[in-house]
């Protein structure tokens, strides 16, 4: 099986294992709706962000998107906006109300830039 996603397949299967999995093992006592849960576990691309991942060859594994949810939810917990995401090498700006990726970066790319018009950062471990 295939641990890489394209950007197609992220669009369509954007669930976050992770969350999937701590749903099933909630069971019948978790009250949140699931359109909640739903709404927390998709990461949505921008279609520029898409195009920047495509164009610079980046794919991320389902551990790595795992990660990157966990830093939005991170992020939603302390009210943030519009956040700065680093996991590894790649630096993504993420509107964190509508969970989505706005763009992204490589390490490449990366250096020399200056994030403006976000209200936070988190750095993915």
């Amino acid at each position: 099986m295939n641990d890489q996603f394209t950007i197609g397949d992220l669009r369509l299967n954007g669930v976050n294992p992770q969350v999937r999995k701590q749903s099933r093992q909630e069971g019948s006592t978790a009250t949140v709706s699931f359109k909640e849960t739903l709404g927390r576990s998709i990461l949505n691309f921008s279609h520029h962000a898409e195009l920047r991942l495509a164009q610079r060859g980046i794919s991320l594994k389902p551990e790595a998107l795992a990660k990157i949810g966990h830093a939005i939810d991170q992020a939603a917990a302390k009210g943030a906006k519009d956040s700065l995401v680093v996991y590894r090498e790649i630096a993504m700006i993420v509107n964190i109300p509508s969970r989505t990726v706005v763009t992204a970066m490589d390490g490449n790319t990366v250096q020399g830039n200056v994030f403006t018009q976000i209200d936070s950062a988190v750095i993915v471990s």
